[in-house]
């Protein structure tokens, strides 16, 4: 395990210094200096990372931390990985042998990056994805201080994207050991492994796709002979399924889904028992999108949610509109959480067993997400 690394001070830095050279680490720096609210304190923050006005850096899941001048404690905080964004990215790691050998050779692949994007594993920061805390007296967001560690991160990160990931949850060793699990043979008689590596298949390509069968060409089943462990019916309705997909896919009518998003899909088609309770109640309310409200925190541009907040205080049904706590897109109003999609509708939420559970079909107008909340809640 990974718990935490240190990182000695950055001594004083020569004229004309750089702050991130790598494309990750610019994002890094973007998407701090895209947060901030006052360009002459991030002025002054590179300052003093420049001069070396803070002490060693340490890097842990969920954080960075240094100490600042007269011994001010200064944080950044990042969301964490879930164990299933995990899951995912490792997917995504295994699934070409360069990117394993980049990460090593201390690179980071943009494929890479944007193949976890696809499959919801948010790996760089957006804006308002880093959360300063700092102790001095200073209400910047962020202050002097953390503005300094964010640009001394970068250099971090420059060095070794793999602290990019301690920050997302998992260290370097960690990150191997779980690989190599996955890499290992499954065991058949005689010990060899089953299959041929997914590396080796995704280096073969893929031949071209063939035009889409005619509409009044029906899907005919395979005949399956019942055995031991084998559900006919179950794989009947897979092989359905997945025709049906396949005919829209060629058509262009249907985007494409990662493994995750179409194990869902799946799951809430056919009412398959698969452990994704939230997840499948997201998907028949919304979709795609609605299962990337409910996993995937991000942050919409002011003016949406200024407009958004008119409407819900002039929509309101009651006593006066509760305390709204605001996050990222997500507001909560007591036990009714709302949520912004990309797609510009509202998503409403409810307690459940000590978490938030979709409530309701999205809406376009915040104060329509809550009422259809209300009236889906028993």
């Amino acid at each position: 395990m990974n718990a935490a690394r240190g990182f000695p001070a950055f001594a004083a830095q020569r004229a004309g210094a750089r702050f991130a050279t790598s494309w990750w680490g610019r994002a890094w720096v973007k998407a701090m200096e895209d947060t901030s609210l006052d360009h002459v304190l991030l002025r002054k923050g590179r300052a003093y990372a420049k001069t070396g006005q803070l002490g060693p850096i340490t890097v842990s899941p969920g954080r960075i931390a240094a100490v600042a001048e007269n011994e001010y404690d200064t944080v950044v905080r990042v969301e964490q990985l879930t164990a299933a964004a995990w899951e995912r990215f490792l997917g995504q790691v295994a699934a070409k042998a360069g990117h394993i050998a980049a990460l090593l050779d201390r690179d980071m692949p943009h494929d890479l990056v944007e193949a976890a994007q696809d499959a919801a594993v948010p790996l760089l920061p957006a804006v308002g994805d880093l959360e300063p805390e700092c102790s001095c007296p200073d209400w910047g967001h962020p202050c002097k201080h953390a503005a300094a560690l964010c640009y001394q991160a970068s250099w971090l990160l420059d060095a070794d994207p793999f602290v990019l990931l301690l920050m997302r949850g998992r260290g370097q060793d960690e990150l191997i050991e779980a690989l190599q699990q996955r890499d290992a043979p499954t065991g058949r008689p005689g010990g060899g492994a089953a299959g041929v590596p997914a590396a080796e298949a995704f280096a073969l390509g893929t031949p071209p796709l063939p035009g889409p069968p005619p509409d009044d060409v029906a899907f005919t089943p395979p005949a399956l002979e019942p055995g031991p462990g084998v559900d006919v019916a179950a794989l009947g309705v897979l092989a359905a399924s997945a025709a049906s997909r396949a005919r829209e896919l060629l058509r262009g009518r249907l985007p494409l889904l990662t493994e995750h998003q179409d194990r869902v899909r799946l799951a809430a088609e056919h009412d398959l028992d698969l452990g994704l309770e939230a997840a499948v109640q997201a998907w028949r309310y919304g979709g795609a999108d609605g299962l990337d409200v409910l996993e995937t925190p991000w942050t919409p541009p002011r003016q949406d949610l200024a407009r958004a907040r008119a409407r819900l205080e002039a929509g309101w049904e009651g006593a006066g509109l509760p305390r709204v706590e605001a996050w990222r897109n997500r507001w909560t109003l007591g036990p009714l959480q709302l949520r912004y999609g990309r797609d510009g509708r509202w998503y409403a939420f409810t307690e459940r067993d000590g978490g938030w559970w979709p409530a309701g079909p999205p809406e376009h107008d915040p104060s329509a997400a809550a009422g259809q909340a209300a009236a889906e809640t028993p």
